[in-house]
């Protein structure tokens, strides 16, 4: 993937990285020995304590900046890489999730604080509801790069370059089995469907999926100039 789209910067999410909860040190480690420049985060953020360990000391991942004063982490970095910087945020929605601080006034305070330096923005909004994170490209169309959303699993179809020049996109999509449900065991997953008792979801083993998007910027505008999504299949998977 890296051969075949020479990115400058990369990034990925990383909150369901250990086992579909949360992510440790080695993954996080893992990731960056990968060629990943920056991790985002989302509401399994705190899923694995081993996090507490590590998140203060790693300035190349991000957690939502919404949650409350005080909370550990980071919720904006500066990734620089490959001669490019980038600057990056993580943000979480407020429908059908916790009730923490307003993703909305949030983005209007950190945007206007980074803009003022940096013209590369990338916004990853962690959110369930489809109309939320659309509601959040418009509100920061022209301000940022990119909103690409991020949580449901599913990759989106409405890839777009905004009327102000952000690129936006509702969901990136998932990494992980295709045979089960967002990356879960199927039958623990019907179980719970069918019965409501109490089940142990379990990572699901099985032919992969990957999604992702590609977005090309212009650096002295920080507006985006293309998006691309990519889907791959393990059967299509084809080395060009």
């Amino acid at each position: 993937m890296k051969s075949k789209y020479n990115p400058h910067i990369i990034i990925a999410n990383g909150e369901n990285a250990a086992a579909g909860r949360g992510i440790t040190a080695k993954i996080a480690k893992d990731f960056f020995d990968l060629g990943i420049h920056g991790l985002t985060m989302g509401n399994h953020t705190w899923d694995n304590k081993e996090i507490f360990d590590f998140i203060d000391d790693e300035p190349r991942m991000v957690r939502p900046a919404n949650f409350p004063p005080g909370t550990p982490g980071l919720g904006s970095t500066i990734i620089r890489a490959n001669g490019k910087e980038l600057a990056l945020v993580n943000l979480m929605g407020r429908t059908f999730l916790p009730a923490i601080e307003d993703p909305f006034r949030m983005a209007d305070e950190i945007v206007g604080n980074l803009s003022k330096k940096h013209k590369c923005i990338l916004v990853d909004f962690h959110a369930e509801a489809t109309s939320e994170k659309i509601a959040m490209g418009w509100h920061l169309d022209g301000r940022v790069s990119l909103v690409v959303g991020t949580h449901t699993h599913v990759q989106s179809n409405d890839d777009i370059i905004l009327p102000q020049g952000t690129a936006y996109l509702t969901d990136a999509g998932m990494v992980g089995s295709r045979e089960g449900v967002l990356g879960m065991e199927r039958d623990a997953v019907l179980r719970k469907f069918t019965t409501q008792l109490p089940v142990r979801f379990q990572v699901c083993e099985g032919k992969w999926q990957f999604h992702a998007c590609v977005v090309d910027i212009d650096e002295a505008t920080g507006h985006a100039k293309k998006i691309q999504k990519i889907r791959l299949l393990e059967d299509e998977w084809i080395m060009e």
